[in-house]
């Protein structure tokens, strides 16, 4: 990983840049996310008669060929590279070529020889650069009368930028916390604390980016909070309090008039048995 870095720089910093004149237009830097393809190209500013172009990779102790083109016998690819290398644009005055399904392993410096006669090779050089960002996670803690801590996570290769933006006052934020991966990518989670979300839902957005590829954003709104009443319960709350305190009182009144009936009815039996009963000589 390391070695990879000083290659890189190395490269940057023109030191592999050898035969280079400023005949040849590059892209210094290219950069691919992880598993898509990468697209470097050379061209020459002025016309030279070339008869051969050559790409190859920058290896710690020499140079990999990886394609040819030639007039005489088209396009070739090194086996070694048959899946992994094509030409996008197979000329002799220009040429790219494309680097299917990148890796870590394919980060690195690769050189552009245009072979012409009389000058010789005329060699270019550009760098590709490979990043992996994942979706971002956006979460959203328990929260209490005064205060909610929402957190944003990404993970990538190398470390993402976290942007967390709450649409609020009453906001403060924390340092950006990051750790290290074992599979070599790196997780950065930026942190916020909000308080009185009582009356207005909350909008919070959280934007990741790694290097110069696109940026990934997610939003989510967090609901503004139950009211609280003066006597500690909640308006929802009151409202079943006095749904339950309406219908025990139907309840009482209910049950009054059915004893209150049952006394009627005892009384006018009792009633009727005397009348009917006759007296005692």
């Amino acid at each position: 990983m390391e070695h990879r870095a000083l290659v890189h720089l190395l490269c940057v910093l023109g030191v592999f840049h050898k035969g280079l004149t400023d005949l040849i237009r590059t892209q210094q830097v290219v950069t691919a996310a992880a598993g898509e393809e990468a697209r470097l190209s050379c061209q020459l500013v002025e016309f030279k008669d070339v008869f051969q172009v050559t790409w190859q990779k920058v290896l710690p102790e020499r140079e990999e060929t990886l394609v040819t083109y030639t007039t005489t016998y088209g396009e070739r690819v090194n086996p070694d590279f048959k899946d992994k290398v094509e030409f996008a644009d197979a000329g002799l005055q220009s040429s790219s070529i494309i680097i299917r399904n990148v890796t870590e392993q394919d980060e690195g410096c690769y050189h552009c020889l245009f072979n012409a006669d009389p000058e010789g090779a005329l060699t270019g050089t550009t760098c590709l650069q490979v990043y992996e960002l994942h979706e971002p996670v956006l979460h959203v803690g328990d929260s209490n009368s005064e205060e909610t801590v929402v957190s944003c996570s990404a993970t990538g290769r190398p470390a993402p930028t976290v942007t967390l933006t709450v649409l609020r006052d009453n906001v403060h934020f924390s340092d950006p916390v990051s750790v290290s991966n074992t599979n070599g990518t790196v997780t950065v989670t930026s942190t916020a604390v909000l308080t009185g979300l009582h009356d207005d839902s909350t909008e919070v957005r959280c934007a990741v980016r790694v290097l110069s590829g696109p940026q990934k954003e997610k939003i989510m709104m967090i609901p503004a909070e139950v009211k609280q009443s003066a006597d500690g319960f909640s308006e929802d709350s009151g409202s079943e309090i006095t749904a339950f305190t309406t219908i025990t009182t139907l309840s009482l009144v209910l049950s009054l008039c059915c004893v209150a009936a049952a006394v009627t009815v005892l009384l006018i039996r009792k009633h009727r048995n005397r009348i009917e009963t006759p007296l005692m000589q």
